[in-house]
């Protein structure tokens, strides 16, 4: 049985509130993603990894960059303690070279696709990836509206790429995690959904959960 998980995905351009959300999360989770935003790929900027690095934390930890020449950022991300980044292929002007550097620095590494991006565009490059990403929301903000068209692509990954990591990312919420976990992904990345929530580490099990049995019903 593939399973799908919940990974909580933390999006804040305040150093103050991150560790307030760090806080909460290592109430529930081992594992968290943060978002990083330049202002220039998308419209918004977030945290940095000078603001990581200074935010110790038990949680193992990756970054997705949603930023122009992710290269630049590697080193400083490493230093910070990523286990893992994602780019995006949007943002790279030679995707093989960011995979390369993030090799060189010793990080896992996936690439992330915009919804409008055909799949066709990366698939050179997934053999050498440990992840691709499927945005399902236009990237740049908490709380966009979920494109479920997106999970037609995923699904046909799926068929093709049978073993490989598949992550979404964007919209998740009670409603839709269920179609999310069913199209084939093994991890949903959620922010809003647990972070807005009054309860967020009751969020994150009732999510994790759902994905968990409707993961199960794909598989049965």
């Amino acid at each position: 049985m593939r399973k799908a998980v919940v990974v909580p995905a933390i999006l804040t351009e305040n150093p103050g509130t991150l560790d307030i959300m760090i806080q909460q999360a290592e109430l529930f989770c081992d594992y968290v993603q943060f978002d990083i935003m330049d202002g220039l790929f998308v419209p918004t900027r977030s945290i940095t990894y000078e603001d990581l690095a200074r935010a110790p934390t038990r949680l193992a930890w990756e970054a997705h960059l949603m930023t122009l020449r992710p290269e630049s950022l590697l080193e400083g991300f490493r230093r910070a303690g990523a286990r893992k980044v994602t780019f995006h292929y949007e943002a790279a002007g030679s995707p093989r070279d960011v995979i390369n550097a993030a090799r060189r620095q010793g990080l896992q590494t996936g690439i992330a696709i915009n919804p409008q991006t055909d799949v066709e565009a990366i698939r050179p490059y997934v053999p050498e990836v440990d992840s691709v990403l499927f945005m399902t929301v236009n990237p740049g903000a908490y709380g966009s509206e979920f494109i479920p068209e997106v999970l037609d692509k995923v699904a046909r990954f799926r068929q093709q790429y049978p073993d490989i990591e598949i992550g979404t990312d964007g919209g998740a919420k009670e409603e839709s995690i269920a179609r999310i976990a069913r199209s084939g992904t093994n991890i949903i990345y959620v922010g809003s959904a647990i972070f807005r929530d009054p309860d967020p580490p009751r969020a994150y099990e009732h999510l994790n959960s759902l994905a968990h049995e409707a993961a199960g019903m794909r598989a049965g």
